[in-house]
């Protein structure tokens, strides 16, 4: 089972839910943990006692310009749908940072002018603990497009790992690309969102996103004793299923500004995470 957990809105405690509940797990089951926020990765943090077990570069294929072979035809201008190649006069001008590797250009060429060539865009690394496989996405400082190294990312861990093994996938905020390319191939998708009006809003955005691509998914919310009710009569409302309340808590904060784990260390918290692995066994049944 592949478990998504996002949100509308960046601070909401997508990363603090993830890695607790990966580790409260991984004593009991196999886990892979995948931070997928690639931009600003930073599940490695709470993940302790690990040991590096691989890293890997990965890189996007961007049109080279062969002006000897090419006969300016504008072709490939027209083929591309994100304008990321156009012929000015005597010249074909790529932009990497618009390009989608979609190679278009490249095969339809009747030239053969275009050759695709490698550009590193990031890397991944995988972290050994026990029975806990935690993989990192890291998009490189100056690269614009997160899409593809989700892509890949996701695809890696689906070739090394069994679908018998749980994978929880630590997604981007927002509700744009990153987060679609993150929750398309999920069963069930965790928000997490807070009691306040910029909480509601962005949740709101985020259940529009995951009920159009048909998701299945439950909402927890963080800080759960911070503002008003709004969210509580939001999801009544819409028949939306509260996983779990997570209250508010300086000693919460504490812990995570020390990067320690805080299941072990707050009960209010543990109780919430319990109640998290409880509704997945209900709903899922292959949670131990």
């Amino acid at each position: 089972m592949k478990i998504a957990i996002a949100s509308g809105k960046g601070g909401t405690g997508k990363t603090t839910v993830s890695t607790n509940l990966a580790h409260y797990l991984h004593t009991h089951q196999e886990v892979v943990l995948v931070d997928l926020d690639v931009e600003e990765p930073n599940s490695a943090l709470f993940i302790h006692n690990s040991e590096v077990m691989n890293e890997t570069e990965i890189f996007k294929h961007i049109p080279d310009w062969d002006s000897q072979k090419c006969t300016l035809c504008g072709l490939c201008q027209s083929y591309c749908n994100f304008n990321a190649i156009m012929k000015l006069g005597e010249t074909v001008m790529i932009f990497p940072e618009l390009c989608h590797s979609c190679f278009a250009c490249s095969e339809l060429c009747p030239e053969n002018a275009l050759p695709m060539k490698p550009v590193r865009m990031g890397e991944f690394r995988s972290y050994e603990s026990g029975n806990l496989h935690f993989i990192e996405g890291k998009l490189d400082i100056g690269q614009e497009q997160a899409v593809p190294i989700i892509a890949q990312v996701i695809d890696e861990v689906d070739r090394k790992y069994s679908n018998d093994i749980l994978k929880l996938y630590d997604s981007p905020p927002g509700t744009s690309c990153p987060v679609i390319e993150v929750t398309k191939e999920s069963d069930f998708v965790m928000l997490v969102t807070e009691p306040t009006p910029f909480g509601l809003h962005d949740l709101k955005l985020a259940v529009e996103t995951i009920r159009e691509i048909n998701k299945p998914f439950g909402v927890i919310i963080n800080r759960a004793d911070l503002g008003n009710d709004e969210v509580v009569k939001y999801c009544k409302q819409e028949g939306i299923d509260i996983i779990a309340s997570i209250p508010n808590s300086r000693d919460i904060a504490v812990l995570y500004s020390e990067g320690k784990l805080i299941y072990p260390n707050h009960q209010g918290f543990r109780e919430a995470i319990i109640s998290i692995v409880e509704y997945l066994k209900k709903r899922e049944g292959d949670i131990r």
